[in-house]
């Protein structure tokens, strides 16, 4: 056991200099705000949630600010009832980022990625530290750790850790906090979820005394009954396209207010039509009431989803998960999609 505390053994190393880095701005900060892309999701929330105690752990001042709340589906993680959204929050928000002298930014490369509180970031005097796993980071920053073969960031802000020597001030509710953001990236470790580094973090985990059949029962297993409504009918409403090996299943803002949708309550519905043997990826189109719809992709093996994010969508993410947007109405946002689809028939296998 005392060899497994002590020996390198994450195949993932973070460069020492950028460790000692954090770790020194750290030491010297006095008010710390730690933030996250809109629309946070498990592994957004997981890591801002985990960093957050570690941070009050070592005796700092640190707030969570948010563009907007955390979906319902993930209220019971430790921390999430003391987030400052800025929905909710505006003026705290805003002052929160203008008194910070450090911000960590999780789980994102683009400061379009905060939404609403955008200038609010950029302007903002503050040091920076980005942790994230995302491909080409396009964010100014102090220190930028920026690893997108690890599967999380929850993943990767663990190696931080454990490099740093702060994995001791984990506990149960933050050693939680990071097992919901790893598997919510991979789906319960069912892709992007064949490094061994994971699951040693999960053995660690473990170890800290996490419930991690309980936290798969709340996080995959848990739905209101508008969300099992909603999810039956999206899929069958799902249109699947062979010459294409493609599915898209789409809901308008009409049919969304009809099943009294709230944020979540859609999460994992576009990787439902990947377990059709005959389907490689798979569209989802969410038109929200501002003329705009959300894109997400997800896709199996090595099709990039992401490339057709970024050439198309404004978007883009990993090779298979990946998203965007498109302004304008969903029957156009439909007809886009087909006329691109075909451009990426070389690309199947």
């Amino acid at each position: 056991m005392a060899e497994f505390k002590k020996q390198p053994r994450f195949r993932t190393r973070i460069a020492p200099d950028l460790i000692e880095t954090v770790r020194q701005l750290v030491l010297t900060s006095k008010d710390i705000v730690i933030t996250c892309h809109v629309s946070p999701d498990g592994d957004a929330l997981g890591s801002s949630c985990a960093l957050w105690f570690v941070l009050k752990a070592l005796g700092k001042t640190v707030n969570i600010v948010t563009a907007d709340c955390a979906p319902r589906t993930l209220q019971f993680l430790p921390g999430v009832r003391d987030i400052v959204a800025a929905t909710r929050q505006g003026d705290r928000a805003h002052e929160l980022l203008s008194k910070a002298d450090l911000i960590f930014c999780m789980d994102f490369n683009d400061p379009e990625r905060v939404d609403r509180l955008t200038d609010a970031l950029t302007n903002s005097k503050a040091r920076k530290v980005v942790i994230d796993h995302h491909l080409d980071p396009r964010i100014e920053a102090d220190v930028i750790i920026s690893h997108p073969e690890v599967s999380s960031t929850s993943a990767l802000l663990y190696i931080f850790f454990w490099q740093a020597g702060w994995t001791r001030y984990l506990n149960r509710s933050s050693a939680a906090c990071i097992y919901t953001g790893m598997m919510t990236d991979t789906g319960n470790f069912s892709y992007n979820s064949n490094d061994p580094d994971l699951y040693l973090i999960i053995y660690d985990l473990m170890r800290k005394g996490i419930d991690k059949d309980n936290l798969y029962k709340l996080v995959m297993n848990t739905s209101s009954e508008s969300r099992v409504r909603i999810m039956g009918y999206g899929q069958y409403r799902m249109q699947i396209l062979p010459d294409h090996r493609a599915a898209i299943i789409m809901l308008s803002s009409a049919e969304l207010r009809e099943f009294d949708y709230n944020k979540g309550d859609t999460e994992g519905l576009v990787n439902i039509p990947l377990s059709i043997p005959d389907v490689t990826y798979s569209v989802f189109l969410r038109e929200d009431d501002k003329n705009c719809v959300k894109v997400s992709m997800r896709s199996k093996g090595e099709f990039s989803v992401s490339r057709i994010c970024e050439e198309n969508f404004g978007g883009g993410g990993h090779t298979n998960a990946a998203g965007g947007e498109f302004h304008g109405p969903l029957e156009q946002a439909l007809d886009k999609l087909l006329e691109i689809i075909p451009n990426y028939d070389k690309y199947l296998q």
